[in-house]
């Protein structure tokens, strides 16, 4: 009986192993990943399979994907079929004219359209965003719709409760979602703040619903009457007003008042989050009321996720790494390119491409700037250049490429922003906003050290070993 009980056990773990390894060989994209699971699969029995299937398969895709088809998620256009996505594609400006296949590119893998006639304005710190944010809401007449991943109801956060409370008072709509992970980091809970107020609460994801610590909806969006928005990096809390904080606490950081059409997008997105949160259909036609030109800026409102059918975000990246001629900055707290990207930084740079890129020299996560400075030598030896900005800590995210386009919004260079949680930025094509962003890295590069080479290689060992050890789980940082 013990030999058929051991032969039972020893098929078992066999049946198992095959099919762990043949699910690897099926569904993992990358053929070294594949080929890892594999061996690990039909050499180690039982734990092979066991760590396969806790850590090998992407639930999160998974989950997020499910959660569309089931209808938890829809579009604005499905909430509030507004128009037809078809239309004729503004054109570029003759500037801008070797960017046509980034254009093709977005239009091509983005459900909204690139729109004229909006005007973007960059808002320096807390400094120039909290009060101009503050200005909309006490002015708003009918709606304000508010999402934030951090929302500190104490400090400057306190006089965003003061005002949005006020507003609901006297009979203006407001919704506001924070982010249930983000609100971890408030020192004073928006619950406690809006509890027994007209303004609506709701917590994206709750964390009694499940550990989701990816998932995370990183969205940073204020639209008031469905004609003035706010997006960026910036969330709500005393920390951005660096000029009254403390260095080792204040967050440098640039966020961007938008008017024109495509304040219809990012109200859009907030609604499709609200109806995910919610199960609620905010049909009302004050969220959509007609825009006319403000400006003479290109604007694209990409809204990602891991949801998506096409990794969004990065792949314009990648597609503007790939058009530009001139040079391409770009400004980011946290940078964990995976191997694709570093490819695609690397033939830029060969190809003559002048790459700059502007880290903080103190990041707030430490383990996520030491797989940062893992990467740096092999990025270096191929021409491109890095910047280290001293304190306050820079949260800034931004991508100019040849004064005529940039990406502004939350999304980081890291796999999280990029694959696991939900994002929202602006392509933007539009010479005066570049100008804007253009100065600001000059001033970055100023400030700044640039580090080389032969500093990386000068690290000590232990060094080298703790970075490369953090590097190995960028995935996941």
């Amino acid at each position: 009986m013990d030999h058929v009980l051991i032969a039972l056990l020893g098929c078992s773990a066999l049946f198992l192993s095959l099919l762990s390894a043949g699910h690897a060989l099926l569904y993992k994209r990358d053929s070294r990943s594949a080929l890892v699971w594999v061996c690990l699969n039909l050499t180690i029995p039982l734990v092979g399979p066991f760590f396969y299937w806790c850590l090998g398969i992407n639930r999160i895709s998974r989950r997020a994907r499910s959660w569309q088809e089931s209808g938890r998620w829809l579009s604005h256009m499905e909430i509030f079929p507004k128009e037809e996505r078809a239309g004729i594609t503004p054109q570029l400006p003759d500037s801008a004219a070797h960017l046509a296949d980034l254009l093709h590119l977005e239009d091509t893998i983005v459900t909204t359209r690139l729109r004229d006639g909006n005007r973007i304005v960059a808002l320096i710190g807390g400094e120039e965003a909290y009060p101009a944010m503050l200005a909309a809401i006490m002015n708003a007449q009918e709606t304000i719709n508010l999402s934030s991943y951090i929302f500190d109801a104490d400090g400057i956060g306190a006089e965003f409760v003061a005002q949005l409370i006020e507003s609901a008072q006297r009979g203006v709509e407001v919704r506001v979602i924070i982010d249930a992970l983000g609100e971890k980091y408030c020192r004073k809970s928006p619950r406690v703040a809006f509890d027994g107020t007209p303004v609506k609460l709701v917590y994206y994801l709750p964390l009694r619903q499940g550990a989701y610590i990816n998932l995370r909806n990183h969205r940073k969006l204020l639209i008031v009457d469905g004609r003035e928005a706010f997006t960026g990096g910036m969330n709500i809390r005393s920390h951005h007003l660096y000029a009254s904080e403390s260095a080792i606490d204040s967050i440098h950081d640039v966020h961007f008042s938008v008017k024109g059409p495509v304040v219809a997008d990012l109200q859009g997105t907030f609604l499709g989050d609200w109806y995910f949160v919610t199960g609620a259909r905010l049909r009302n036609r004050l969220f959509f009321p007609v825009l006319e030109p403000d400006g003479h800026a290109l604007a694209c409102c990409i809204a990602d996720g891991p949801d998506k059918e096409f990794r969004k975000i990065e792949q314009i990246i990648k597609g503007a790494l790939s058009c530009a001629r001139n040079y391409v900055y770009i400004m980011t707290p946290y940078f964990v390119p995976d191997r694709e990207m570093v490819s695609a930084l690397v033939t830029a740079a060969l190809r003559g491409v002048d790459i700059r890129i502007v880290l903080p020299v103190q990041n707030n996560l430490p383990f996520v700037d030491w797989a940062s400075r893992a990467l740096l030598w092999e990025l270096q030896v191929n021409g491109i250049r890095f910047f280290f900005q001293p304190p306050p800590f820079v949260h800034t995210k931004l991508l100019l490429v040849d004064s005529v386009w940039s990406l502004i919004g939350s999304a980081n260079l890291d796999t999280r922003s990029l694959r696991l949680n939900f994002e929202i930025n602006l392509s933007v094509f539009d010479s005066a906003l570049s100008a804007t962003i253009y100065q600001h890295f000059e001033k970055a590069f100023t400030a700044s050290h640039e580090t080389t080479a032969q500093e990386i290689e000068e690290y000590p060992l232990m060094i080298k070993l703790r970075n490369n050890l953090a590097r190995l789980f960028s995935p996941y940082l």
